[in-house]
């Protein structure tokens, strides 16, 4: 089918996302805070929330990014080495400050589901930095000249929802000892923090060297 990537980009962005998904930060702390301070269900409704929000901005990349490819390739190759700088910036950061981790296990008054799941949509929508990184991340994946880029952009958001799902589940399930377990064991964190890093890095120097041919 047109809009399936190759084996290889599949793979890669199989991995991308998989890193992705374990790598500490905003969602994955508002996933295990809510867990903690409501209930699974509230966990489970923020982190169904976000993941909304994932495909609410592959929708707009993939509107956006075809139509700049119909405009201009030369500004999409510009975009996408835009993009391998910010995934070389990413890289650096995550080696510099590491990952954010920081889960609030105070308890609150209750709220329902449907908050829960407003909350975990909002702070994806919101987060500038999730932003960026779909505008810059996904658009690597894809050629200028390819007339299916579109049909294979959004095949790539809902395939990093799918691969999220079963990597976020268990950590809400398992709140408390998710929670406990980073917490005792920085080396752990640290190690993603590398691998979050080496990738990255890597699909940069992959695009740079692409274009520079």
């Amino acid at each position: 089918m047109s809009f399936i990537p190759d084996s290889a980009v599949l793979l890669q962005f199989a991995i991308a996302s998989v890193i992705l998904s374990i790598t500490p930060g905003p969602d994955m702390t508002l996933f295990v805070s809510r867990t903690l301070s409501q209930g699974r269900a509230a966990g489970l409704a923020s982190m169904a929330g976000a993941l909304t929000g994932v495909l609410i901005h592959t929708t707009l990349v993939v509107v956006g990014v075809s139509a700049l490819i119909l405009a201009s390739p030369t500004a999409f190759l510009v975009l996408k080495i835009f993009g391998a700088g910010y995934l070389v910036f990413l890289a650096y950061q995550a080696l510099r400050y590491g990952s954010a981790f920081s889960p609030q296990e105070k308890k609150g008054p209750r709220i329902s589901i449907a908050r829960s799941f407003s909350v975990g949509l909002g702070v994806n929508l919101m987060n500038p930095k999730v932003i960026l990184f779909f505008v810059t991340f996904l658009p690597q994946f894809v050629s200028a000249h390819d007339p299916h880029a579109a049909g294979k952009l959004f095949f790539l958001g809902v395939m990093s929802v799918v691969i999220a799902i079963p990597l976020s589940v268990p950590m809400v399930l398992a709140a408390d000892r998710f929670a406990a377990a980073m917490k005792a064991s920085p080396r752990v964190t640290r190690f993603v923090d590398y691998l979050f890093a080496g990738v990255f890095s890597a699909f940069a120097l992959k695009i740079i060297s692409a274009q520079a041919k």
